[in-house]
């Protein structure tokens, strides 16, 4: 009785979950490819200089590495089967959250470039050279991944209960004192900073709102405020789920295991970022174009 008790706070049936994994994960792969499409076409002749556009760079390269690992994942959720050794199921676990927090790191920069450049009266905040974006960027993937990946190969599919057929089956990992402890930060730190950044767009939105004397949208940084808090919404859908849950499954990874794998799916959602962004542009031109016709 106590064992069902355990599986219905979060356990999710294999048969009912990989149908959930396939659908997502096929959705962020056919998405992400044509949002970095779309982006690639919309960034050609931009200033690279710029620190809006080195962590639109950055995310573009970091979405499309992870878009490479995708294929994999929907192959073992369909077959059932995990045919490549573990070894490459470990790098592409890595991948999945090695993308998350590349992602939010170039975010919160991109955001708080923004938000310095609103309050200083900056039309943009610039590198001086182009040395210095390849040096913040470099810098930012190399700890990330020096923080990740020693922790999937050292204390990811340790247990002798693993199987060379089952890929993602590392809850023994967090046996490890110090694997709860990272997570625990890192969730920390994500709620933390998203929360102070949501706090600033929403005062900045007023501010914006204050001084606006025509049309709402028929305003330049009306859009450009939108555009910043559309970046704040994909990390509190795609990343929140993921951590909140997380606090929680440290503690309960055999009934938790599936909603872990739905939730961790939810935040590579993040890839169809720029499809929507792209999106939002194409009609925020229509809408200026009506409203400039009019």
């Amino acid at each position: 009785m106590e064992e069902e008790s355990n599986q219905t706070s979060c356990f999710i049936d294999p048969n009912v979950a990989h149908p959930i994994l396939i659908t997502i994960y096929v959705v962020i792969f056919i998405g992400g490819l044509t949002g970095i499409s779309l982006m690639i076409f919309l960034i050609v002749g931009t200033n690279k200089l710029s620190v809006t556009t080195t962590s639109v760079i950055n995310l573009l390269l970091v979405h499309g590495i992870f878009l490479i690992s995708v294929p994999f994942r929907i192959a073992y959720y369909v077959q059932k089967k995990w045919s490549y050794g573990l070894f490459f199921c470990k790098m592409v676990s890595a991948m999945t959250h090695i993308h998350i927090y590349i992602s939010f790191i170039f975010y919160v920069i991109m955001l708080s470039m923004r938000y310095i450049s609103f309050f200083k009266k900056k039309d943009k905040i610039e590198f001086y050279r182009t040395l210095h974006s390849l040096g913040v960027s470099g810098t930012t993937w190399i700890v990330t991944s020096i923080i990740i990946l020693p922790l999937v190969f050292t204390q990811y599919g340790k247990s002798a209960n693993f199987h060379e057929t089952e890929c993602f089956q590392f809850q023994d990992a967090f046996e490890s004192q110090a694997v709860v402890i990272v997570n625990y930060i890192s969730s920390a730190i994500i709620f933390t900073v998203v929360s102070c950044l949501l706090a600033v767009q929403i005062f900045i939105i007023v501010e914006v709102i204050k001084q606006v004397q025509r049309p709402i949208l028929a305003y330049q940084e009306t859009w450009v405020q939108l555009k910043s808090l559309f970046f704040i919404l994909v990390m509190i859908m795609c990343f929140f789920p993921f951590h909140m849950l997380k606090i929680y499954y440290v503690n309960h990874t055999k009934e938790c295991f599936y909603a872990n794998e739905i939730c961790l799916s939810i935040t590579a959602l993040s890839c169809l970022d720029f499809l929507f962004f792209a999106v939002k542009t194409y009609y925020r031109k229509v809408f200026q174009f009506i409203s400039f016709d009019t």
